[in-house]
Protein backbone atom coordinates (compact mmCIF):
# COMPACT_ATOMS: atom_id res chain seq x y z
CA UNK A 1 0.00 0.00 0.00
CA UNK A 2 1.58 3.49 -1.18
CA UNK A 3 0.88 7.08 -0.22
CA UNK A 4 -1.38 7.82 -3.23
CA UNK A 5 -3.76 4.21 -2.73
CA UNK A 6 -4.29 6.06 0.84
CA UNK A 7 -4.89 9.70 -0.16
CA UNK A 8 -8.13 7.70 -2.47
CA UNK A 9 -9.59 6.10 0.59
CA UNK A 10 -9.62 8.96 2.83
CA UNK A 11 -11.43 12.29 1.53
CA UNK A 12 -10.88 16.08 2.56
CA UNK A 13 -9.53 17.59 5.29
CA UNK A 14 -8.94 14.01 7.29
CA UNK A 15 -6.97 12.52 4.22
CA UNK A 16 -4.62 15.26 4.19
CA UNK A 17 -4.14 15.17 8.17
CA UNK A 18 -3.86 11.59 7.89
CA UNK A 19 -1.56 11.48 5.18
CA UNK A 20 1.71 11.67 6.89
CA UNK A 21 1.05 9.33 9.01
CA UNK A 22 0.25 6.92 6.58
CA UNK A 23 3.02 7.61 4.75
CA UNK A 24 5.47 6.91 7.34
CA UNK A 25 3.63 3.72 7.93
CA UNK A 26 4.09 2.35 4.32
CA UNK A 27 7.72 3.54 4.52
CA UNK A 28 8.35 1.63 8.17
CA UNK A 29 6.91 -1.86 6.19
CA UNK A 30 8.74 -1.26 3.52
CA UNK A 31 12.03 -0.86 5.63
CA UNK A 32 11.24 -4.21 7.26
CA UNK A 33 10.63 -5.86 4.51
CA UNK A 34 13.86 -4.74 3.12
CA UNK A 35 16.04 -5.40 6.57
CA UNK A 36 14.12 -9.02 6.37
CA UNK A 37 14.71 -9.83 2.93
CA UNK A 38 18.57 -8.55 3.12
CA UNK A 39 18.80 -10.27 6.94
CA UNK A 40 17.93 -13.60 4.90
CA UNK A 41 20.94 -12.96 2.50
CA UNK A 42 23.21 -11.85 4.86
CA UNK A 43 22.54 -15.79 6.74
CA UNK A 44 22.79 -17.06 3.23
CA UNK A 45 26.45 -15.48 2.69
CA UNK A 46 27.81 -16.75 5.39
CA UNK A 47 26.05 -20.62 4.84
CA UNK A 48 24.11 -20.03 8.28
CA UNK A 49 20.71 -20.91 8.81
CA UNK A 50 18.42 -17.99 8.23
CA UNK A 51 15.72 -19.27 11.51
CA UNK A 52 17.85 -16.52 13.90
CA UNK A 53 18.97 -19.88 16.06
CA UNK A 54 22.79 -19.04 15.45
CA UNK A 55 24.72 -17.49 18.44
CA UNK A 56 27.01 -15.06 18.23
CA UNK A 57 30.30 -17.85 18.52
CA UNK A 58 28.98 -19.59 15.47
CA UNK A 59 28.48 -16.28 12.77
CA UNK A 60 32.09 -15.35 14.00
CA UNK A 61 33.03 -18.95 13.07
CA UNK A 62 31.39 -18.54 10.40
CA UNK A 63 32.79 -15.13 9.26
CA UNK A 64 36.17 -16.52 10.08
CA UNK A 65 35.67 -19.47 7.39
CA UNK A 66 34.61 -17.75 4.81
CA UNK A 67 37.34 -14.68 5.23
CA UNK A 68 39.85 -18.05 4.44
CA UNK A 69 38.28 -18.67 1.22
CA UNK A 70 37.48 -15.36 0.01
CA UNK A 71 39.80 -12.57 1.22
CA UNK A 72 42.15 -11.11 -0.56
CA UNK A 73 44.97 -11.86 0.78
CA UNK A 74 44.43 -15.12 1.71
CA UNK A 75 46.24 -16.68 -1.17
CA UNK A 76 42.97 -19.08 -1.81
CA UNK A 77 42.55 -19.93 -5.61
CA UNK A 78 38.90 -18.96 -4.53
CA UNK A 79 39.86 -15.16 -3.18
CA UNK A 80 37.07 -12.59 -4.35
CA UNK A 81 37.13 -8.58 -3.40
CA UNK A 82 34.09 -7.70 -4.09
CA UNK A 83 32.51 -11.71 -2.52
CA UNK A 84 34.65 -11.00 0.87
CA UNK A 85 33.22 -6.87 0.90
CA UNK A 86 29.75 -8.52 0.91
CA UNK A 87 30.36 -11.22 3.36
CA UNK A 88 31.72 -8.56 5.67
CA UNK A 89 28.35 -6.29 5.41
CA UNK A 90 26.41 -9.54 5.91
CA UNK A 91 28.77 -10.63 9.20
CA UNK A 92 27.79 -7.20 10.66
CA UNK A 93 24.03 -6.83 9.40
CA UNK A 94 23.70 -10.52 11.39
CA UNK A 95 25.80 -8.95 14.77
CA UNK A 96 23.57 -6.17 14.54
CA UNK A 97 20.76 -8.24 14.38
CA UNK A 98 21.88 -10.40 17.00
CA UNK A 99 22.30 -7.43 19.60
CA UNK A 100 18.78 -5.96 19.00
CA UNK A 101 17.43 -9.49 19.76
CA UNK A 102 19.26 -9.55 22.88
CA UNK A 103 18.26 -5.93 23.89
CA UNK A 104 15.05 -7.12 23.19
CA UNK A 105 14.88 -10.06 25.58
CA UNK A 106 16.63 -8.12 27.96
CA UNK A 107 13.80 -5.47 28.17
CA UNK A 108 11.36 -8.30 28.61
CA UNK A 109 13.01 -10.03 31.60
CA UNK A 110 13.24 -6.60 32.57
CA UNK A 111 8.88 -6.09 32.61
CA UNK A 112 8.68 -9.76 33.88
CA UNK A 113 10.63 -9.07 37.17
CA UNK A 114 9.15 -5.92 37.53
CA UNK A 115 5.49 -7.30 37.16
CA UNK A 116 6.74 -10.39 40.04
CA UNK A 117 7.91 -7.75 42.07
CA UNK A 118 4.50 -5.90 42.05
CA UNK A 119 2.50 -9.24 42.72
CA UNK A 120 4.84 -10.12 45.59
CA UNK A 121 4.15 -6.12 46.42
CA UNK A 122 0.88 -6.83 46.58
CA UNK A 123 0.66 -9.63 48.37
CA UNK A 124 -1.87 -10.38 51.00
CA UNK A 125 -0.07 -9.91 54.70
CA UNK A 126 -1.24 -12.96 56.05
CA UNK A 127 1.20 -14.91 53.88
CA UNK A 128 4.68 -13.45 55.50
CA UNK A 129 3.65 -16.01 57.87
CA UNK A 130 4.20 -18.52 56.36
CA UNK A 131 7.88 -18.12 56.57
CA UNK A 132 10.08 -18.55 59.13
CA UNK A 133 8.13 -21.59 60.04
CA UNK A 134 5.48 -19.76 61.74
CA UNK A 135 7.39 -18.59 64.79
CA UNK A 136 7.39 -15.40 66.48
CA UNK A 137 5.16 -12.36 66.40
CA UNK A 138 6.00 -8.63 65.41
CA UNK A 139 7.80 -7.16 62.16
CA UNK A 140 9.15 -9.29 59.55
CA UNK A 141 12.62 -8.19 60.72
CA UNK A 142 11.33 -9.06 64.06
CA UNK A 143 10.28 -12.07 63.39
CA UNK A 144 13.51 -12.68 61.27
CA UNK A 145 15.39 -12.35 64.48
CA UNK A 146 13.17 -14.38 66.77
CA UNK A 147 13.62 -17.67 63.88
CA UNK A 148 17.69 -17.07 63.75
CA UNK A 149 17.89 -17.33 67.34
CA UNK A 150 15.42 -20.04 67.59
CA UNK A 151 17.87 -22.17 65.19
CA UNK A 152 20.84 -21.50 67.60
CA UNK A 153 19.11 -23.05 70.51
CA UNK A 154 18.10 -26.07 68.38
CA UNK A 155 21.62 -26.41 67.05
CA UNK A 156 23.12 -25.83 70.40
CA UNK A 157 20.36 -28.78 71.97
CA UNK A 158 21.60 -31.19 69.02
CA UNK A 159 25.68 -30.49 69.87
CA UNK A 160 25.01 -31.42 73.52
CA UNK A 161 22.82 -34.20 72.33
CA UNK A 162 25.22 -35.62 69.99
CA UNK A 163 28.08 -35.21 73.13
CA UNK A 164 25.93 -36.82 75.53
CA UNK A 165 25.38 -39.77 73.41
CA UNK A 166 29.66 -40.30 72.76
CA UNK A 167 30.26 -39.77 76.17
CA UNK A 168 27.87 -42.50 77.10
CA UNK A 169 29.39 -45.08 74.22
CA UNK A 170 33.12 -43.99 75.24
CA UNK A 171 31.98 -44.91 78.72
CA UNK A 172 30.49 -48.23 77.90
CA UNK A 173 33.27 -49.13 75.62
CA UNK A 174 35.66 -48.42 78.54
CA UNK A 175 33.57 -50.37 80.78
CA UNK A 176 33.85 -53.22 78.50
CA UNK A 177 37.64 -53.01 77.79
CA UNK A 178 38.03 -53.05 81.30
CA UNK A 179 36.07 -56.36 82.33
CA UNK A 180 37.76 -58.09 79.71
CA UNK A 181 41.15 -57.10 81.17
CA UNK A 182 40.33 -58.11 84.81
CA UNK A 183 38.81 -61.88 83.25
CA UNK A 184 41.76 -61.99 81.10
CA UNK A 185 44.28 -61.54 84.02
CA UNK A 186 42.42 -63.42 86.62
CA UNK A 187 42.61 -66.03 83.90
CA UNK A 188 46.33 -65.76 83.58
CA UNK A 189 46.65 -65.52 87.35
CA UNK A 190 44.58 -69.25 87.56
CA UNK A 191 46.65 -70.54 84.88
CA UNK A 192 50.78 -69.52 86.28
CA UNK A 193 49.23 -70.91 89.53
CA UNK A 194 48.10 -73.96 88.44
CA UNK A 195 51.44 -74.82 86.79
CA UNK A 196 53.33 -73.25 89.55
CA UNK A 197 51.54 -76.41 91.63
CA UNK A 198 52.07 -78.89 88.96
CA UNK A 199 55.54 -77.88 88.83
CA UNK A 200 56.39 -78.52 92.38
CA UNK A 201 54.29 -81.37 92.56
CA UNK A 202 56.84 -82.93 89.75
CA UNK A 203 59.86 -81.53 91.86
CA UNK A 204 58.42 -83.36 94.88
CA UNK A 205 57.68 -86.65 93.24
CA UNK A 206 61.30 -86.58 91.87
CA UNK A 207 62.66 -85.98 94.74
CA UNK A 208 60.58 -88.91 96.68
CA UNK A 209 62.20 -91.25 93.96
CA UNK A 210 65.63 -89.95 94.49
CA UNK A 211 66.21 -88.04 91.37
CA UNK A 212 68.22 -85.41 92.45
CA UNK A 213 70.67 -88.19 94.52
CA UNK A 214 73.00 -88.46 91.80
CA UNK A 215 73.84 -84.57 90.72
CA UNK A 216 77.67 -83.72 90.60
CA UNK A 217 78.03 -81.36 94.21
CA UNK A 218 74.87 -82.81 96.06
CA UNK A 219 74.98 -81.76 99.69
CA UNK A 220 78.00 -79.35 98.89
CA UNK A 221 77.80 -75.23 99.15
CA UNK A 222 76.90 -73.76 95.71
CA UNK A 223 80.11 -72.32 94.37
CA UNK A 224 79.93 -68.48 94.14
CA UNK A 225 79.26 -67.18 90.47
CA UNK A 226 80.40 -64.22 88.92
CA UNK A 227 78.21 -61.08 89.75
CA UNK A 228 76.16 -59.50 86.83
CA UNK A 229 75.02 -56.44 87.98
CA UNK A 230 72.03 -56.36 85.35
CA UNK A 231 70.58 -59.34 86.79
CA UNK A 232 69.42 -60.29 90.02
CA UNK A 233 71.33 -62.96 92.12
CA UNK A 234 69.16 -65.71 91.99
CA UNK A 235 68.20 -65.58 88.35
CA UNK A 236 71.89 -65.57 87.30
CA UNK A 237 72.96 -68.59 89.71
CA UNK A 238 70.10 -69.77 88.31
CA UNK A 239 71.01 -69.83 85.08
CA UNK A 240 74.13 -70.65 86.17
CA UNK A 241 73.18 -74.25 87.44
CA UNK A 242 71.36 -74.70 84.24
CA UNK A 243 74.27 -74.18 81.85
CA UNK A 244 76.42 -76.28 83.98
CA UNK A 245 74.42 -79.42 83.59
CA UNK A 246 73.90 -78.97 80.02
CA UNK A 247 70.47 -77.44 79.59
CA UNK A 248 70.05 -75.59 76.34
CA UNK A 249 67.54 -72.69 75.95
CA UNK A 250 64.42 -73.58 73.23
CA UNK A 251 65.63 -71.36 70.39
CA UNK A 252 69.14 -72.40 70.47
CA UNK A 253 68.20 -76.32 69.69
CA UNK A 254 65.94 -75.43 67.00
CA UNK A 255 68.52 -73.50 65.48
CA UNK A 256 70.98 -76.38 65.75
CA UNK A 257 67.99 -78.96 64.30
CA UNK A 258 67.21 -76.16 61.04
CA UNK A 259 71.28 -76.12 60.39
CA UNK A 260 71.01 -79.99 60.34
CA UNK A 261 67.99 -80.14 58.77
CA UNK A 262 69.37 -78.00 55.59
CA UNK A 263 73.02 -79.57 55.69
CA UNK A 264 70.98 -83.16 55.10
CA UNK A 265 68.77 -82.17 52.70
CA UNK A 266 71.90 -80.08 51.02
CA UNK A 267 73.96 -83.38 50.75
CA UNK A 268 71.26 -85.68 49.61
CA UNK A 269 70.36 -83.61 46.84
CA UNK A 270 73.87 -83.04 46.18
CA UNK A 271 73.91 -86.85 45.95
CA UNK A 272 71.29 -87.39 43.28
CA UNK A 273 72.88 -84.62 41.18
CA UNK A 274 76.36 -86.24 41.28
CA UNK A 275 74.65 -90.07 40.37
CA UNK A 276 73.56 -88.65 36.95
CA UNK A 277 75.21 -87.42 34.28
CA UNK A 278 76.43 -84.40 32.68
CA UNK A 279 74.83 -83.43 30.19
CA UNK A 280 71.65 -85.10 31.63
CA UNK A 281 69.68 -87.58 29.48
CA UNK A 282 65.46 -86.45 29.38
CA UNK A 283 65.29 -89.58 31.60
CA UNK A 284 67.50 -88.29 33.84
CA UNK A 285 66.15 -84.70 33.73
CA UNK A 286 62.69 -86.04 34.60
CA UNK A 287 64.09 -88.13 37.63
CA UNK A 288 65.82 -84.41 38.73
CA UNK A 289 62.87 -82.90 38.38
CA UNK A 290 60.75 -85.27 40.93
CA UNK A 291 63.92 -85.48 43.72
CA UNK A 292 63.64 -80.88 43.32
CA UNK A 293 59.72 -81.48 43.98
CA UNK A 294 60.28 -83.50 46.93
CA UNK A 295 63.08 -81.11 47.90
CA UNK A 296 60.62 -77.94 47.37
CA UNK A 297 57.79 -79.65 49.88
CA UNK A 298 60.99 -80.10 52.70
CA UNK A 299 62.27 -76.90 52.04
CA UNK A 300 58.32 -75.62 53.13
CA UNK A 301 58.17 -77.38 56.41
CA UNK A 302 61.81 -76.22 57.29
CA UNK A 303 60.95 -72.48 56.36
CA UNK A 304 58.05 -73.38 59.02
CA UNK A 305 60.24 -74.15 61.21
CA UNK A 306 62.39 -71.05 61.20
CA UNK A 307 59.30 -68.79 61.36
CA UNK A 308 58.53 -70.76 65.07
CA UNK A 309 62.32 -69.79 65.57
CA UNK A 310 61.64 -66.25 65.13
CA UNK A 311 58.74 -66.02 67.55
CA UNK A 312 61.04 -67.59 70.30
CA UNK A 313 64.35 -66.14 69.97
CA UNK A 314 65.60 -63.57 72.43
CA UNK A 315 67.56 -61.46 69.73
CA UNK A 316 66.38 -59.88 66.93
CA UNK A 317 70.18 -60.43 65.28
CA UNK A 318 69.79 -64.00 65.76
CA UNK A 319 66.52 -64.05 63.53
CA UNK A 320 66.93 -66.10 60.12
CA UNK A 321 65.02 -65.89 57.05
CA UNK A 322 63.60 -68.44 55.19
CA UNK A 323 65.86 -70.38 52.59
CA UNK A 324 65.44 -69.83 48.94
CA UNK A 325 64.66 -72.89 46.62
CA UNK A 326 66.61 -71.07 43.67
CA UNK A 327 68.99 -70.42 45.39
CA UNK A 328 69.83 -73.68 47.18
CA UNK A 329 69.20 -75.66 43.71
CA UNK A 330 71.97 -72.84 42.18
CA UNK A 331 74.04 -74.06 45.19
CA UNK A 332 73.79 -77.74 44.62
CA UNK A 333 74.52 -77.18 40.67
CA UNK A 334 77.85 -74.84 41.35
CA UNK A 335 78.70 -77.55 43.66
CA UNK A 336 78.52 -80.12 41.19
CA UNK A 337 80.46 -77.99 38.08
CA UNK A 338 83.25 -77.41 40.83
CA UNK A 339 83.23 -81.37 42.15
CA UNK A 340 83.23 -82.50 38.37
CA UNK A 341 85.80 -79.83 37.61
CA UNK A 342 88.24 -81.13 40.29
CA UNK A 343 87.65 -85.14 39.12
CA UNK A 344 88.42 -83.88 35.63
CA UNK A 345 91.95 -82.31 37.06
CA UNK A 346 92.61 -85.08 38.88
CA UNK A 347 91.54 -87.60 36.39
CA UNK A 348 94.17 -85.82 34.01
CA UNK A 349 96.63 -85.38 37.12
CA UNK A 350 96.70 -89.12 37.05
CA UNK A 351 97.11 -89.84 33.54
CA UNK A 352 99.95 -87.37 33.52
CA UNK A 353 101.61 -89.67 36.45
CA UNK A 354 101.24 -92.79 34.73
CA UNK A 355 102.65 -91.23 31.11
CA UNK A 356 105.85 -89.78 32.86
CA UNK A 357 105.90 -93.25 34.89
CA UNK A 358 105.87 -95.12 31.78
CA UNK A 359 108.23 -92.55 30.23
CA UNK A 360 110.81 -93.09 33.04
CA UNK A 361 110.27 -97.01 32.94
CA UNK A 362 111.29 -97.06 29.08
CA UNK A 363 114.17 -94.55 29.47
CA UNK A 364 115.81 -96.84 32.24
CA UNK A 365 114.94 -99.98 30.57
CA UNK A 366 116.39 -98.44 27.35
CA UNK A 367 119.69 -97.44 30.02
CA UNK A 368 119.58 -101.29 30.58
CA UNK A 369 119.80 -102.75 27.88
CA UNK A 370 122.41 -100.11 26.35
CA UNK A 371 124.99 -101.10 29.51
CA UNK A 372 124.42 -104.97 28.81
CA UNK A 373 125.19 -104.30 25.26
CA UNK A 374 128.37 -102.43 26.50
CA UNK A 375 129.10 -105.20 29.03
CA UNK A 376 129.32 -107.97 25.98
CA UNK A 377 130.97 -106.24 23.43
Amino acid sequence: MNCWLLLRLHSGDLRISLLPLYCSLSQRALSSRANIHSLRESYRLLQLPDDGASGPAEVKEAYLRMAKLYHPDSGAPTADAALFSQIEEAYRAVLTHLGRQKSVSQYNQSLEEEEDDKVKGNAPQHRHYLSFEGVGSGTPSQRERQYRQIRVDRATDQVLEYRRKEMEKAAAEEGAIVTRDARLRSKKIKITQAVERLVEDLIQESMARGDFQNLSGTGKPLNKFDHNPYMDPMTHNLNRILIDNGYQPEWIVVQKEIRETIAKMREKLQKVRASLGEPMRHSETLQWKEHCAVFADELGKLNKKVDNFNLVVPLMSRQMVHYSLKRELEKILKTDQLLRQEKEREKEMKQDEQTETARTSQHTRQGLITWMQNLLK
